[in-house]
């Protein structure tokens, strides 16, 4: 893992939270995007080096809505930025970890993600992110 790509935050009222962070940042979203695989909606914001992911669930079987309803809005996970996704995939396998996927799926803000079971990971989800090259798409 090279760095960390994002933190996420899980949102009820994605428009509401953009006002929040826009304030809190001192700059307004990048990007706004949908991502029908994960029946969610997601604002990014840079500073500096940094990422912020704010998600908001589009469906209310999805797995932002459950965590909404069980724990309220609020650090949802950390992604990780990857080189080499099926390799990261299979060494944290080798290693006893639980990973939520058995493939990589395209996720927000052009990346092939895969996320790690937070109960083999201290109760925290971790996102794993490889950057989809821009000749693959």
């Amino acid at each position: 893992m090279r760095k960390i790509e994002h933190i996420g935050i899980a949102v009820k009222d994605l428009s509401k939270a953009d006002e929040v962070y826009e304030q809190l940042l001192g700059v307004a979203p990048y990007k706004h995007e949908e991502v029908k695989s994960e029946h969610v909606t997601t604002s990014f914001f840079r500073v500096g080096p940094n990422k912020i992911e704010l998600v908001q669930s589009d469906h209310p079987d999805s797995a932002i809505s459950k965590f909404i309803e069980k724990r309220g809005e609020g650090l949802h996970h950390i992604a990780f930025d990857v080189p080499d996704i099926l390799a990261e995939m299979s060494r944290l396998k080798g290693l006893g970890f639980r990973l939520l996927n058995e493939e990589p799926k395209k996720g927000a803000d052009n990346k092939l993600i895969c996320f790690v079971h937070p109960k083999s990971a201290n109760g925290v989800l971790i996102e794993l992110c490889q950057e989809i090259p821009s000749d693959a798409i």
